[in-house]
């Protein structure tokens, strides 16, 4: 507990206070907003806001995980460093999707199939490690992630647990592993990024999400299968989740960064995370959801991201379908809600709303399931 408040207060601290400095920076290195022409006239005054805030939010969890079990005595997990490396490595894509936006002053920097490529590869890249460096713990040999396919935990079908290696065998199954892994990441990094369009809202509602996580890690931590004080009564519902606890601390340095950095990126805005941001937290949240065995519960619990992804999806099905015709004034779903007329605090604050109660829905069904479980 004392790793996991430390890190998250020196994260907040870090982005709190530090970010004013790094907005010089980058206003002196030109990394500036471009805005595009098309979108809401409002938007044009935000060109050449200070961009890339991602760098500070990376940062800040990076070294708050470090300071929260140094300053704690506690081990540094392979988990979380493994959560961190997939928010590193797509914050550098998205690094260089900004970088280039800023140095050729269009809204496009990295190709579609390019930013694609690079997820994809930092997302096999982290695929193939999870299910590296084994612990024994019980008797058992445990990774970071397995091959099974999870909801809420592990989902089994007739008492058996529902795994890509027992559906396809040892090589098949880790290559359609592969491939699921790089869908969660793609589609939840992705997420995130379509979200970022207005003043804070991919920053708040990435709280909530990575927030969400916290509360997991920490329940799963007490309801451990690998605890020796776990009540017997409760074996038949503990959880087969590697180093919970430490999920939950970089979840923590996570949400404090976001925190500490949503002061300067409410409206108005003085940053930006840009890509290198929302790439880098998509990737955080699905490795947390990887990790934790809840993998199709982050539909629920990034609700928020569903929702904004889905409507961009839906605009560009009926444009093609119906030969120019559009379902919203604009896509992503927020700016339609802005050309609507509603103040852009008004548009982010309700949706913040619905990232809480995306967010606390899945975190309750979470607790609800746990309830449920009845003894065999």
């Amino acid at each position: 507990m004392q790793a996991l408040l430390t890190g998250a207060a020196f994260a907040l601290l870090f982005t709190l206070f530090l970010t004013p400095l790094f907005i010089r920076l980058f206003h002196r290195l030109q990394w500036g907003q471009f805005i595009r022409d098309d979108g809401p006239v409002t938007h044009h005054a935000k060109r050449g806001t200070a961009t890339m805030g991602g760098v500070v939010i990376i940062l800040a969890s990076v070294l708050g995980y470090f300071v929260g079990c140094l300053t704690s005595s506690r081990a540094i997990s392979v988990s979380p460093l493994l959560v961190l490396f997939l928010m590193v490595g797509l914050g550098l894509v998205g690094f260089t999707d900004d970088l280039l936006k800023t140095r050729n002053q269009r809204s496009l920097g990295l190709g579609g199939w390019a930013k694609v490529a690079g997820q994809v590869i930092v997302g096999t890249v982290f695929a193939l490690l999870s299910l590296q460096f084994p612990r024994e713990l019980k008797g058992r040999s445990v990774t970071p992630a397995d091959t099974a396919v999870s909801f809420v935990r592990d989902l089994t079908v007739n008492g058996q647990v529902l795994s890509f290696v027992g559906l396809f065998g040892a090589v098949a199954g880790v290559i359609v592993f592969v491939v699921w892994i790089q869908a969660i990441v793609t589609s939840t990094s992705n997420g995130v990024n379509v979200a970022d369009g207005l003043d804070g809202l991919a920053t708040g509602s990435s709280i909530f999400a990575i927030g969400s996580y916290i509360i997991i890690g920490f329940w799963q931590y007490n309801q451990s299968c690998f605890r020796g004080d776990v009540l017997k009564a409760n074996l038949f519902k503990c959880y087969d989740v590697r180093d919970p606890l430490d999920l939950g601390i970089v979840a923590a340095c996570i949400t404090g960064a976001l925190i500490g950095f949503l002061w300067w990126n409410t409206s108005p805005a003085q940053i930006f995370m840009g890509d290198t941001g929302s790439l880098g937290l998509g990737g955080a949240l699905a490795a947390l959801a990887v990790f934790s065995r809840t993998e199709l519960l982050l539909v629920l619990i990034g609700g928020l991201f569903v929702i904004v992804t889905g409507s961009v999806i839906l605009q560009r099905a009926y444009f093609k379908v119906t030969r120019g015709k559009r379902i919203f004034l604009m896509s992503p779903l927020h700016h339609h809600f802005e050309l609507k007329g509603w103040a852009e605090v008004t548009v982010v604050v309700r949706f913040w709303i619905i990232a809480g109660l995306s967010a606390g829905l899945g975190v309750g069904l979470f607790y609800l399931e746990w309830l449920s479980r009845t003894s065999a």
